[in-house]
């Protein structure tokens, strides 16, 4: 069993929220040709999004 703190939005919530991070720290490195660091972003936004889309679509079985 998890147990979450307090005013945590969950599971879901943090993957959503780590995307969008990555999202933007993914296009700064992106701007200032960080070209290791664009990739792996980029491979952990890929990874954050395909848990969310996993996750929705147990939900909707």
């Amino acid at each position: 069993m998890r147990h979450e703190e307090p005013g945590e939005g969950g599971v879901d919530e943090a993957v959503a929220f780590i995307a969008e991070q990555v999202g933007a720290l993914r296009k700064l490195a992106e701007r200032h040709r960080l070209d290791v660091l664009h990739y792996l972003l980029g491979m952990t936004k890929l990874e954050a999004d395909e848990h969310l889309r996993l996750r929705s679509k147990r939900r909707l079985s």
